[in-house]
C-alpha cells in the first residue's frame, strides 16, 4: 500500500492485519499515523519511549495497562486513548477493531513485555531502537525469542508457565519488507 498524505482508514484496513501498525502518511510527517485491523489480543504489552495515542475507529477493545493508575480503558469508536511514554499497554479486541496508533515518526526505543497472568510479575522484555529496527521487526523478534526459551515464559514469582505466542496470522515480516522497499523509506532502515 503506498503511503499518502491522507488515508481512508476503512478502505486501507482491508489490507491490514493484526498489529501491523502500518504507517499511512507520507514519510517526513510527524506525528505518524499507523493503522491496524485487530481481531485477537495483542500477544505482548507494548512500551514506547514517547507518548502515543490510540484511536478506536471501529469495533470495541479493552486497552490494558501495567504500572499505571489506570488498569484498563474500554474503547468504542471515536475514543482516543492517551498512552504516556513508558507505559506498558496491550490491546485486547472485544470485536474486530480498526485502530490508529498516533506516534512520533522517529519513536526511539520500543519494547515488548510479557506479564504473568496469575500474579502480574513481569516475565520478560525485549527492547529495540526504531532507528535501526522497524517496530514490526521488533514485534516478531520479541515473540520468537519469547517462544524459544521456556525460562522466559515461566514466572519467577509464582511458577506459572505461559504458552508460547502463536504467530499464525501476523504479517510483521511482510509489512517490514514492504516498508523497507518503499521509495520513501528512510536511510536509517
Amino acid at each position: 500500500m503506498p503511503r499518502r498524505m491522507m488515508a481512508q482508514a476503512f478502505d486501507h484496513a482491508l489490507q491490514r492485519g493484526p498489529y501491523d501498525d502500518y504507517p499511512v502518511l507520507t514519510a517526513g510527517i510527524d506525528p505518524q499515523i499507523c493503522l491496524s485491523r485487530n481481531d485477537r489480543p495483542q500477544p505482548f504489552y507494548l512500551i514506547c519511549q514517547k507518548d502515543c495515542v490510540l484511536v478506536q475507529m471501529s469495533g470495541k477493545a479493552s486497552i490494558r495497562f501495567q504500572g499505571s493508575s489506570v488498569n484498563y480503558f474500554d474503547a468504542v469508536p471515536g475514543d482516543h486513548i492517551y498512552v504516556p511514554a513508558g507505559t506498558p499497554h496491550r490491546i485486547v479486541p472485544v470485536q474486530e477493531a480498526i485502530q490508529y496508533r498516533i506516534k512520533a515518526e522517529h519513536s526511539g526505543l520500543e519494547a515488548a513485555a510479557w506479564y504473568c497472568e496469575n500474579c502480574n510479575t513481569e516475565l520478560w522484555r525485549f527492547t529495540w531502537d526504531t532507528a535501526r529496527t522497524l517496530p514490526q521487526e521488533g514485534y516478531l523478534l520479541a515473540c520468537e525469542r519469547f517462544n524459544a526459551e521456556d525460562a522466559k515464559r515461566r514466572c519467577k514469582a509464582c511458577g506459572h508457565e505461559h504458552a508460547a505466542v502463536d504467530l499464525t496470522g501476523y504479517r510483521w515480516q511482510e509489512v517490514a519488507n514492504e516498508l523497507r522497499e518503499a521509495p520513501e523509506a528512510t536511510e536509517a532502515w
